[in-house]
């Protein structure tokens, strides 16, 4: 009985199987749709007005420093300015005993008076001895040694006020006074410091903060890049007189106000292979002080038709030369050589291989095969959806 009903359970089975076959061969297969090629992300060459500049790292310097330093040697007697404060040209800063210097004036004045009470009687003595030997009544020695007398009279005089000048010199170098206007620093001495004729170390250092030198390093391989591009035409030189600089400062901030170049030092630093280069900037506020980092942007000129590509678009092949791929004729992807010469932004600037027009692949450059078709869709736009959000492509397969 079991085995019976095992037979017609088998064969039912079957004929169930048998039928879903036979369903599933009779129903009409579905291919997939064809592919269509690849989207890519393009961007068209356009030649564009580009201002070229360089980026180098430098410190601020002031504008004018001069360091105090006592041409007389003396006793400090006191101190008559306030470290930190703005001092003016001439400005008395420190007060040396005047004594010595007084008395050695006092001295040079009186020996310069008996030197003129000396002068005139010898003076007399010739004017006599001129009429006299007219006539014979003196001889022309006696007349010669007068006249020598009245000559060493004379350029006694002359010695004594040079010598009283130098102590009249002397005697104002007790004095100290600031020999320009600016902010000054700390003293180096106090009141009762003993200090010597141009000692070495200076007793002050004043500064003017109104105008500021900045000086940055450019090595020399970048300078003659530089010349290279202009002679070709890449670059040009909007006829100014002095290049145009900008400051960025220590934390990260722009300067408000432009400043100019200067000069350009004329000899390499065999060291470092670079040259210093100054700009001057105005300083009203006094944001900058002397000794910072700063970073310059200098202008080294205009390219009138700079062709960019975005460094996305931009690769190397095993040579290490530039590469870019375009859609070409028939909407093909081409892979063609280019010369860059440097970035701008996140631009490369190219010199040779890109002309207005052509189409530089920059996004899904993984499907861009060369030779093979591609589907060109500006850079940046996104595919049109329907309302819902649902891209096109995907609605029309529901």
């Amino acid at each position: 009985m079991q085995t019976m009903y095992k037979t017609k359970l088998i064969a039912a089975a079957g004929i169930l199987i048998s039928g879903l076959m036979t369903t599933s061969c009779n129903k009409p297969s579905q291919a997939p749709p064809p592919a269509g090629p690849p989207e890519v992300g393009v961007v068209a060459i356009q030649p564009e007005r580009v201002a070229i500049t360089t980026e180098l790292s430098g410190r601020t310097s002031a504008f004018m420093v001069a360091e105090v330093r006592p041409q007389v040697g003396g006793i400090i007697q006191k101190r008559l300015f306030t470290e930190g404060s703005d001092v003016k040209a001439g400005e008395v800063l420190y007060q040396i005993d005047p004594a010595s210097f007084q008395a050695a004036f006092a001295g040079v004045k009186a020996a310069l008076a008996k030197a003129e009470a000396n002068l005139i009687p010898i003076r007399l003595k010739t004017e006599r001895y001129r009429e006299l030997v007219k006539i014979n009544a003196v001889s022309r020695q006696d007349m010669d040694d007068v006249s020598a007398s009245l000559k060493l009279a004379e350029a006694e005089i002359e010695s004594a006020k040079a010598t009283l000048d130098t102590a009249r010199i002397n005697l104002a170098y007790t004095k100290v006074t600031a020999p320009i206007s600016g902010r000054i620093g700390r003293s180096s001495v106090t009141n009762g410091a003993l200090v010597t004729a141009n000692q070495p170390v200076a007793l002050a250092t004043i500064q003017q903060f109104g105008t500021m030198y900045v000086d940055v390093t450019q090595s020399s391989a970048e300078l003659l890049r530089l010349k290279q591009n202009q002679a070709s035409g890449l670059l040009k030189n909007e006829g100014v007189a002095q290049a145009r600089v900008k400051l960025l400062l220590e934390d990260g901030s722009a300067y408000p106000l432009p400043g100019t170049l200067k000069f350009s030092e004329i000899t390499v630093d065999q060291s470092t292979g670079s040259i210093t280069m100054r700009a001057i900037f105005p300083n009203p506020k006094q944001t900058l002080l002397p000794g910072m980092f700063v970073r310059a942007i200098l202008e080294e000129g205009v390219s009138p038709q700079a062709i960019l590509v975005p460094q996305r678009g931009v690769t190397r092949n095993p040579k290490g030369e530039a590469m870019v791929i375009l859609v070409g004729a028939g909407e093909k992807a081409e892979q063609r050589p280019i010369k860059v010469v440097r970035t701008v932004g996140d631009n490369w600037l190219v010199s040779e291989g890109l002309k207005a027009g052509d189409r530089v692949i920059v996004e899904g450059l993984q499907k861009a095969r060369p030779g093979t078709p591609v589907k060109a869709v500006p850079f940046g736009v996104k595919p049109e959806t329907h309302p819902a959000g649902i891209p096109q492509s995907a609605a029309a397969k529901k």
